[in-house]
């Protein structure tokens, strides 16, 4: 990424090594922003918390002399307690700007304080993210037949403390429900599921007795495929962040339908919005996600990350 010489900041961003979206966002930025990045915090001016719930490993007296962004992906607000209200308090008064990629997150964080909140979904990667046109070949590698109806869900489902317990913000219960009722209607359903934590979706599909594929530990080039090869991926969340899912399916032009959460009234059509009393009537428009996904390309999207950088450091 070339930068401008008027841009003057360097910026560092805490980590956390979840091995989740943020470490993959993460390391994609150090990769394409070399020139206005360091790994080392003493040597930056400006400090992004990219893991804003890992801030407290970050040095208190680094967080005090320079300007920090904070990143927030999405308030469960069923489990915003006291407790959580007070931490958000805490760390509000090292933060002077917030980053949310959603404008549902953006009203949420509004609320919370009287900091400026900017909006930027999340770059997505076409050199990992891009469509494949050959899908008989696909078919063949993942050993799917071109009779079955593929429904794909790569997001994990189940609660950490217990991974028989559906995490419910993620919408699980609502997934299977989805899929008992298209089953009746849809011949040969197969479900297709990557991520880690699926124990809940699995477990019910095996009651259903609905056929499914878990590839577990898929690495990004296998689910850019799986994406590919699906006649429907389903969010079903109640909270979310983005997910980034919608922008991968939108530039993989992997048709798509979704409840109203995170980023899906800004990528998906209307019509490709449901709720759990109209799901039968959500209909995927591929051109019209390919059309708003393609917008946050890398570098574009880049582009804006960098406008609202430069802009707080020189506040």
């Amino acid at each position: 990424m070339n930068m401008d010489n008027s841009q003057k900041y360097t910026i560092y961003l805490n980590n956390v090594k979840e091995n989740w979206i943020v470490d993959r966002t993460r390391k994609e930025w150090y990769e394409f922003n070399r020139d206005t990045s360091t790994k080392n915090i003493y040597r930056s001016n400006l400090i992004w918390l990219i893991a804003s719930w890992n801030w407290k490993n970050v040095s208190k007296g680094q967080l005090s002399k320079k300007k920090v962004i904070c990143s927030i992906y999405h308030i469960d607000e069923t489990k915003f307690d006291e407790n959580e209200t007070k931490n958000f308090n805490i760390r509000d008064n090292f933060v002077d700007e917030y980053h949310v990629i959603s404008l549902k997150t953006k009203e949420q964080v509004k609320k919370l304080t009287d900091k400026k909140v900017t909006s930027i979904p999340y770059w997505v990667n076409t050199n990992l993210w891009f469509q494949i046109l050959d899908k008989e070949k696909l078919f063949k590698k993942y050993n799917f037949n071109d009779n079955e109806f593929l429904i794909g869900s790569f997001q994990r489902d189940s609660e950490g403390s217990n991974v028989e317990l559906p995490k419910l913000s993620k919408g699980p219960d609502r997934f299977i429900k989805i899929v008992k009722e298209l089953s009746r209607d849809i011949k040969n359903v197969h479900i297709v599921l990557t991520g880690r934590k699926r124990n809940y979706i699995i477990n019910e599909l095996e009651k259903e007795n609905i056929k499914f594929s878990y590839f577990e530990m898929a690495d990004f080039s296998t689910i850019n495929e799986l994406y590919n090869c699906l006649n429907l991926y389903i969010v079903s969340s109640r909270y979310e962040g983005g997910p980034q899912a919608i922008l991968e399916c939108g530039v993989t032009k992997t048709p798509i339908i979704s409840t109203d959460v995170g980023v899906a009234s800004e990528i998906l059509a209307p019509e490709s919005i449901f709720t759990m009393e109209n799901f039968k009537n959500a209909q995927p428009n591929v051109e019209f996600a390919y059309l708003n996904s393609i917008k946050y390309e890398m570098n574009n999207t880049f582009q804006l990350f960098h406008e609202m950088f430069e802009r707080l450091y020189e506040n």
